[in-house]
């Protein structure tokens, strides 16, 4: 039997068995497939994200820090991992790369209402992302997720965007 499969706008997971090859392909791949040619397409400026290799549920992305903002110059790494119930449900996202915000948790876990209570299946990987770096500059010290941040940022701002400073140069050399 020859099965022709059309992948211009499908994402296929090709499990190969000894004597049989199958196909899946599932909404949330589908959806994540457009997803990726959008951002491909017409990328928003100052992020970029892509599937890794072999897993269209797993992707790395980058940020890059706005012009003019302490974050300006940086280079932020991100993971994204999704399940089959995306759109519907928000992918996890960590920061890969450290930081030192208001919103940031230690481990990378981002406190973000689109991520969490304010998901909507409208939102796709650019807008993650574009949400994500314009966080980066509005933080929300009054829902913290690294309390020494929020603090900071609040009452020294001068300290605050000298720790980001610092936290944008070791961007420029972490692996």
């Amino acid at each position: 039997m020859k099965t022709v499969i059309d992948d211009s706008e499908l994402c296929v997971l090709v499990l190969r068995f000894p004597q049989q090859v199958i196909a899946m392909t599932t909404p949330s791949r589908k959806r994540l497939m457009r997803d990726f040619k959008r951002l491909q397409q017409d990328p928003p400026a100052g992020i970029s994200g892509a599937p890794q290799d072999n897993n269209i549920m797993l992707w790395n992305a980058v940020i890059f820090g706005p012009d003019d903002t302490p974050w300006d110059g940086g280079t932020f790494k991100l993971t994204l991992q999704f399940t089959e119930d995306y759109p519907n449900k928000p992918p996890t996202v960590r920061f890969v790369s450290r930081m030192f915000h208001p919103n940031i948790y230690a481990d990378g876990s981002i406190c973000l209402d689109i991520l969490q209570n304010q998901w909507s299946p409208i939102y796709d990987v650019a807008a993650i992302l574009t949400s994500i770096q314009s966080l980066l500059c509005d933080p929300n010290p009054n829902s913290p997720a690294n309390s020494e941040a929020a603090r900071m940022f609040s009452e020294n701002k001068r300290e605050y965007n000298r720790r980001v400073r610092e936290i944008v140069e070791q961007s420029w050399t972490a692996d």
